[in-house]
């Protein structure tokens, strides 16, 4: 059952998805801005800090009071929407393979599970695997409470790659492209499918009353199947081996998907543009710049972003500051560009979406 919107926590949703849908055909602004918000949509107290990590990570109830208050003290502004995060890690397929979650203070950490490829079995996405049974009890719990004030998100599931990577060494499966390239074809292989049977499956709990879905992982909703999609790993290998390993399985994915935005993450990653921009079904990129880089408002990225969009692909810049946005503007150009900002306080906020034409 598609969930339900009554109450939201957010004055101007109707107006915010319209934007976001211009954003993915390339023609318009999508400024996501957040700050405490002046008055609480209601009190909802915060939970204690002092507690276990298996708590902070895997207990609805917790997972449910932090998300409640979380959102309940924030505005969203622009094409900001309160969406329950319901992450555990940074990639989430890996653990419904196989992979053991270690928790972390900040992230959850994968034990690889793939020591010999020969004898391993097919990777299956599994209902009865334990971590997946965590997540949908986190699911669970936002979707029951959620009573029309927020949306639930979709987590990132991660594919391709690096859910590969999470399953087997980093440095093997380097080895593996050019020992057994075969083998890691099917792999991508079996990963796909698992990522649609999983999307599937989350899709018919998630998926809201305007056909779509909101994406956790920077914050983005189509109206359809919508998701981030990426390999980290990009950025260890030249253009053939992108071309001849993660493309095929990408492009299949973005088929698969109504809406997609790539993740392009680090300097490393940008000799890889070329074949993206070739991809069709791939709508968006989205731009991190690793530490010790200028950072994603910096005039340096300037003609970076311009030559997305010469492209025709729509652009998501993050870590911005508040008095980077109408500089990014200016020398970008609104159309196609999605700016993720935050202030201090309400007023700035609006006073920001003000001076870029949102009111």
């Amino acid at each position: 059952m598609p969930l339900q919107t009554d109450g939201l926590w957010k004055e101007d949703w109707d107006k915010a998805r319209k934007a976001l849908e211009a954003w993915w055909r390339g023609e318009g602004l999508a400024l996501y801005v957040t700050a405490p918000k002046s008055e609480p949509w209601e009190p909802v107290p915060k939970p204690g800090s002092e507690v276990e990590l298996e708590t902070r990570w895997l207990d609805p109830k917790y997972r449910l009071q932090s998300e409640l208050s979380r959102m309940s003290r924030t505005f969203f502004g622009g094409v900001a929407a309160p969406v329950f995060d319901t992450d555990v890690g940074p990639g989430s397929l890996g653990l419904f393979l196989g992979c053991e979650g270690v928790l972390g203070e900040t992230t959850v950490w994968y034990e690889p599970v793939i020591d010999n490829p020969d004898s391993h079995p097919p990777l299956r996405f599994d209902l009865e695997n334990l971590w997946w049974k965590r997540h949908q009890a986190i699911i669970d719990a936002g979707v029951r409470e959620a009573k029309g004030r927020y949306l639930v998100g979709m987590p990132d599931l991660i594919e391709n790659f690096d859910t590969l990577v999470q399953l087997r060494k980093p440095e093997e499966v380097l080895i593996d492209l050019v020992e057994r390239p075969n083998w890691v074809h099917e792999k991508l292989h079996e990963i796909n499918a698992s990522f649609f049977e999983c999307f599937d499956v989350l899709w018919d709990r998630l998926r809201d009353p305007w056909g779509g879905n909101f994406f956790c992982a920077f914050q983005i909703w189509g109206p359809g199947k919508t998701a981030k999609v990426q390999c980290d790993l990009a950025l260890t290998i030249g253009p053939s081996m992108f071309r001849e390993f993660v493309v095929p399985p990408l492009k299949e994915q973005c088929e698969w998907l109504d809406f997609s935005m790539f993740h392009l993450d680090g300097t490393g990653s940008i000799p890889h543009l070329p074949a993206l921009f070739e991809l069709e079904c791939l709508h968006a990129i989205e731009w991190t710049p690793e530490p010790g880089q200028p950072t994603g408002g910096s005039p340096y990225w300037y003609e970076f972003y311009r030559r997305i969009r010469r492209a025709g692909k729509s652009v998501q810049a993050v870590g911005i500051l508040p008095e980077e946005v109408e500089p990014l503007i200016d020398a970008v150009g609104p159309e196609g560009l999605f700016i993720m900002t935050a202030t201090s306080t309400e007023e700035e906020a609006r006073d920001l979406l003000r001076r870029v034409g949102w009111d």
